[in-house]
């Protein structure tokens, strides 16, 4: 495994493996790696020639008051995960070799950003646009791998690579879940022990949706109103949001009769936890673009 970083070296060795036209997979982080990552680098490793994973804490993702000082870090753990799951490189920049200086140009989303976690971060996912546009130009990946649990996110980075035209193809990975049901999240470690006991609820509620579908129901408020009432019953937390929308355009429906999202955030004391599905008009799940 190679440990790169510097963008000089890196595109280098992008040189090289085209010569030897060896197919890319990449996977984005921000390091502090668990087991979503390692999803996504195993489906990369079992599609693809060279799998590069990427660690790098964007500081134009994060908002005033956001965590970006005390986001985790641990490049050690984080290099063994990513040997032991067989990464052929790990791309490792400093701040200031990505962002050397002030930008003359800036990258705006303009749409998918208004709605879901979204609303309450304004500006977030023109750090993420921005950083991946470089990463994309500077790996050039034939594949590039996303965990479906931010389906907003995979949204946008679709739409960026059709708008902005990048020869790759987006890969959505399905959402890695305890045994229970409960989406693995670093957030999870600030449930009570009794939180944790109903968390799970909010995947249940997800679940009930997809039956309530697949039986024939079309009407989007009676199916989020039967997941936060769900939700509501089984759990102490406090919805922030249950929305059904079309995807990956992250518009409203008013029937259910195309691809859609199911999603939910709920507040517990010390965790905020999302969830979502996407679905097929039928109810099936989706697992390609």
């Amino acid at each position: 495994m190679k440990i790169i970083s510097t963008l000089e070296a890196l595109q280098q060795e992008r040189v090289q493996l085209a010569k030897e036209q060896k197919s890319v997979g990449y996977v984005a982080t921000m390091g502090f790696l668990h087991e979503g990552h390692q999803s996504l680098m195993k489906r990369s490793k079992a599609e693809n020639d060279i799998t590069v994973l990427s660690i790098f804490v964007n500081p134009l993702q994060f908002g005033a008051g956001e965590d970006f000082e005390t986001y985790p870090r641990d490049a050690v753990r984080d290099q063994r995960i990513a040997e032991q799951e067989g990464v052929d490189i790990v791309f490792m920049p400093e701040a200031a070799a990505m962002y050397p200086g002030n930008s003359t140009i800036k990258l705006h989303v303009a749409d998918r950003v208004d709605v879901l976690c979204g609303k309450s971060r304004p500006g977030h996912f023109d750090g993420v646009v921005t950083v991946l546009s470089k990463l994309f130009h500077l790996i050039q990946p034939n594949r590039a791998y996303f965990g479906l649990k931010d389906a907003q996110q995979v949204a946008v980075v679709q739409a960026l690579v059709h708008d902005l035209n990048f020869p790759l193809e987006v890969v959505p990975v399905s959402t890695v879940r305890e045994e229970d049901g409960l989406a693995k999240s670093s957030r999870n470690v600030y449930l009570s022990e009794q939180e944790r006991q109903v968390a799970p609820a909010i995947y249940q509620a997800l679940q009930k949706a997809k039956q309530s579908i697949q039986d024939g129901a079309k009407d989007p408020e009676k199916v989020a109103s039967a997941v936060k009432e769900f939700i509501n019953s089984q759990t102490s937390g406090r919805i922030d949001y249950v929305e059904i929308l079309s995807y990956p355009a992250l518009k409203p429906v008013k029937e259910i009769d195309a691809r859609i999202i199911i999603a939910a955030a709920v507040y517990f004391d010390k965790a905020r936890l999302i969830d979502n599905l996407v679905l097929e008009a039928d109810g099936s799940i989706m697992d390609r673009f």
